[in-house]
């Protein structure tokens, strides 16, 4: 049987509903956003019309219409009727005609229920902000995560460490150089080019993809906004590059964590700790075969420092609670995480040398928060991955 994600279940959940919501799946590239949303409609009994967006689509506005004014044929008996749009957001204008058509849809009582896919979140982001406040609900397809990827494709922890999880690669995982070509040409260069370069202001595009491969060598390690420019060839300024991190980050490839503060000021001016979405990320930019990467103690502990951050930051999509890092001095934490009142710090235990644990300098400046040690005995790291230890207490 073909494996299904979790939040296939939702979404069918949802359009089973009462219409009351827009749905809209909404992830980085290739991590099956497509699949998901067609395992949910072979599970959905009403009758459906499906669109794909393409790039080579001459007039993409007048292909939406058709689409919807299709499915508003098919529901002139009043009985539901599914619109699914995928790659929405190669529309242009695409929310403002999609408020007026579901507007006009609510007005005259039909029953059109509405999935949008996209792959780049910079613009569904956008759209969302522009038009539709109070008319959607986002379901996020994150990167795989290794039970998934368990379940999926027998993975291993090793070979979750090195491969990541991107679903399409996985079947190119006993070949290293096809895999190493599936991941630049069919995951790192459409994102770069297509989703970010050709939909946002990147007035220095060579600036952004150096930015890229910087941060995804250094994952997981601190990198001030100083070294980061003094190793960039075409130069730019701090806010410049504050700006193409976010967009790195909106695509699903680079986070900058925030360094930990109750003060808000200093958080938002801290130094950077780089972060990549998934491990896969990484490996790429080392361009070091497997035996090297997973046998190095030093290599290995940063493919499992950013395992951790990237499985943090998925959740946090989900969850809705923070993700930072800490360091005072030569002391530091790994992670910090905080929800409400809940806060959580989180060190990687990785076989590589470190430098000193802050973990009791954290505990007794922030008292009362819960601490982990990922890779102890109590809390192993393919558990911790696995989903079974709880991040908060």
């Amino acid at each position: 049987m073909e494996f299904q994600r979790t939040f296939v279940d939702t979404l069918v959940t949802r359009i089973e509903e009462p219409r009351s919501f827009i749905q809209i799946v909404m992830g980085p590239r290739q991590t099956g956003k497509s699949t998901a949303v067609k395992q949910a409609l072979k599970r959905i009994a009403y009758r459906q019309v499906t669109h794909i967006f393409s790039r080579a689509t001459t007039d993409k506005q007048k292909a939406l219409e058709h689409a919807w004014n299709e499915a508003r044929r098919l529901s002139a008996d009043k009985k539901p009727v599914v619109l699914s749009l995928d790659e929405v957001q190669l529309v242009p204008e695409w929310s403002s005609l999609v408020k007026t058509l579901w507007d006009e849809d609510t007005a005259a009582d039909r029953d059109i229920r509405v999935i949008l896919t996209g792959s780049s979140s910079l613009l569904i982001r956008q759209g969302l902000a522009e038009s539709l406040m109070g008319r959607f609900e986002v379901i996020r397809s994150t990167h795989w995560d290794l039970w998934e990827c368990v379940q999926a494709f027998d993975y291993s922890l090793d070979d979750f460490l090195y491969f990541g999880g991107y679903p399409g690669a996985a079947k190119l995982r006993t070949d290293e150089g096809r895999w190493y070509d599936y991941m630049r040409d069919a995951v790192i260069e459409p994102t770069l080019s297509i989703d970010i370069f050709d939909m946002e202001d990147v007035r220095k595009p060579t600036l952004m993809r150096s930015l890229f491969e910087l941060g995804a060598a250094y994952s997981g390690q601190e990198l001030s906004y100083r070294k980061i420019l003094g190793q960039l060839d075409d130069k730019g300024n701090t806010a410049t590059i504050a700006s193409y991190l976010e967009h790195l980050s909106h695509a699903g490839l680079l986070s900058g964590l925030p360094k930990y503060s109750e003060k808000l000021l200093r958080t938002k001016g801290s130094s950077p700790r780089m972060l990549v979405h998934d491990t896969s990320l990484m490996v790429t930019a080392s361009a070091e075969h497997r035996d090297v990467l997973l046998s190095d103690p030093e290599q290995r502990g940063h493919l499992a420092e950013t395992a951790v951050g990237a499985y943090l930051m998925a959740r946090s999509h989900k969850e809705h609670f923070e993700l930072y890092w800490w360091r005072e001095d030569n002391k530091e934490v790994d992670f910090v995480i905080k929800k409400g009142r809940k806060r959580t710090s989180i060190e990687v235990k990785s076989g590589r040398p470190k430098g000193r644990s802050g973990l009791g300098a954290f505990l007794s400046e922030y008292p009362g928060t819960f601490s982990l040690i990922v890779g102890s005995r109590d809390y192993p790291l393919e558990e911790f991955l696995l989903g079974k230890i709880p991040l908060f207490q």
